[in-house]
């Protein structure tokens, strides 16, 4: 649960304690017909009838049913507690329905009810979180109701929840996501701070509450504190990890212009992040912010992850620049580099230049990978130029052992199918057959159509007893 309240700081309404209502369990379809009798049931029957309406009704609860049931009542409070009773009847709640409960009393100021709930969590043991608390400081937050906020946070503790740096997050978070009360996190971040270290989170959630509000001068404080505790790689990365790509860029600039820009180790971790999250533009403009403002050397595997990155998105035009720049910077294009650019080429469908391309590939003693070489005989014979296709196939023929070069026999035999070129056909199989190349049943019974099509059966089945021989 502790990973879904650090969620919570830059997505404060998907988790219990903020806007809109928690999402269905996976497992369960909101249209399911089982959540639908239920929802149907608690909106229906009297208060006064609701638990015999739901004991007759003949549906067993299981956890996830509780939940997604719990998730659709939001705006009916006390059917929610009685079915939330009636259910547990039968079954021990989940976490998850506890945290529900909790939040669906919160957010409908039912405070006291609230605190009953979070009492009877801690007798049944084992359900209290982070989660938990989290929830009630964004319903107290939503309230208005800011000391009561951080007075919960004071007696966490008391009911075996560590106040630890999430706990503090999530509280500065439900704080300042209220207009005007940045300072209100601040103050409480400076009673807790001895006690809680903070951590790269901290700074980001409270640089936020003083942009939100326009306060530069306590921004610079914060800043300045921020330096001195975590550094700024810290800070950064926990920018780009959070997809907060144009805040990590902001801070960037201020580091530019007071000569402290960070160092090769937090760009190389920032584009690893960026790579996984497969996003080229903001990869681009940290490049630029690496090369051009810090004047860093990029080593190979960086540019590598990025023309691989820039290949993923169809970008082949930046791919080929980054490409020709290696060698400026004393990197140099491997195996890896090579083969990110010829199957994006070859994905899509740039015939020309993956001739080309392919060419260099072999010439740079840099060769194709057997899938590569695969999906380009494909490529080739789509688009109509089997002679490249077949100088592929001549490279798989002289450079890999047969097992790696099964399907690009294949391929060869159905391509040259498909252009009538039936003598090719028979000859190259015989010399796959004499390789150990073992043919496709699927890739023979479309030969047959094509030998038989031409009133050729005769050399099919020279074929098929060179087949019978292995």
């Amino acid at each position: 649960m502790a990973a879904v309240i650090l969620d919570d700081r830059r997505h404060p309404q998907s988790v219990v304690g903020g806007g809109e209502a928690p999402p269905i369990p996976v497992d369960l379809h909101p249209n399911d017909p089982r959540v639908r009798s239920l929802c149907d049931i608690l909106s229906r029957a009297p208060t006064t009838e609701l638990e015999r309406a739901l004991s007759s009704c003949g549906i067993t609860p299981v956890p996830e049913l509780v939940e997604a049931v719990l998730c659709l009542s939001y705006s009916s409070p006390a059917s929610a507690v009685q079915f939330f009773r009636w259910s547990g009847l039968s079954l021990k709640h989940s976490p998850r329905s506890w945290n529900l409960m909790v939040d669906i009393l919160g957010r409908n100021a039912l405070f006291d009810a609230m605190w009953d709930a979070i009492r009877s969590m801690k007798q049944e043991g084992g359900v209290l979180s982070t989660a938990t608390f989290a929830s009630a400081f964004g319903s107290y937050c939503s309230a208005g109701k800011i000391k009561e906020a951080i007075m919960t946070f004071d007696v966490m503790d008391r009911y075996g929840v560590a106040k630890d740096v999430v706990a503090v997050n999530s509280l500065l978070s439900a704080i300042c996501r209220q207009d005007g009360h940045a300072t209100d996190a601040a103050d409480f971040y400076d009673r807790v701070k001895t006690s809680v270290p903070p951590d790269a989170d901290t700074f980001a959630i409270l640089f936020e509450g003083w942009e939100k509000e326009s306060n530069t001068t306590r921004a610079k404080t914060t800043f300045g504190e921020m330096v001195i505790r975590i550094g700024w790689d810290a800070f950064l990365s926990t920018l780009v990890r959070a997809n907060q790509i144009q805040e990590a860029l902001k801070f960037l600039k201020v580091m530019k212009t007071n000569n402290c820009l960070p160092g090769l180790k937090f760009f190389s971790n920032a584009l690893d992040i960026l790579v996984k999250h497969n996003n080229s533009e903001h990869a681009l403009t940290l490049w630029d912010v690496m090369v051009t403002d810090s004047g860093l050397v990029p080593d190979s595997p960086m540019f590598n992850a990025m023309i691989s990155l820039l290949c993923n998105n169809q970008n082949i035009d930046q791919a080929f620049r980054f490409l020709d720049e290696m060698p400026f910077y004393g990197a140099f294009p491997d195996a890896t580099t090579y083969n990110s650019v010829f199957e994006c080429l070859v994905r899509n469908k740039r015939a020309g230049e993956a001739e080309k391309f392919f060419r260099e590939m072999l010439k740079n003693e840099q060769p194709p990978s057997p899938s590569n070489c695969a999906a380009a005989i494909r490529m080739f014979f789509n688009q109509f130029d089997p002679v490249t296709a077949l100088e592929v196939w001549s490279y798989v023929m002289e450079d890999l052992a047969p097992p790696q070069g099964s399907e690009c026999a294949n391929l060869v035999l159905l391509g040259l199918g498909e252009f009538e070129r039936l003598s090719d056909v028979t000859r190259y199989a015989e010399e796959m057959l004499d390789m150990g190349i073992e043919l496709q049943p699927t890739v023979i019974e479309k030969l047959r159509n094509s030998f038989q099509k031409a009133g050729r059966l005769d050399s099919y089945d020279r074929i098929m007893r060179r087949i019978s021989r292995y």
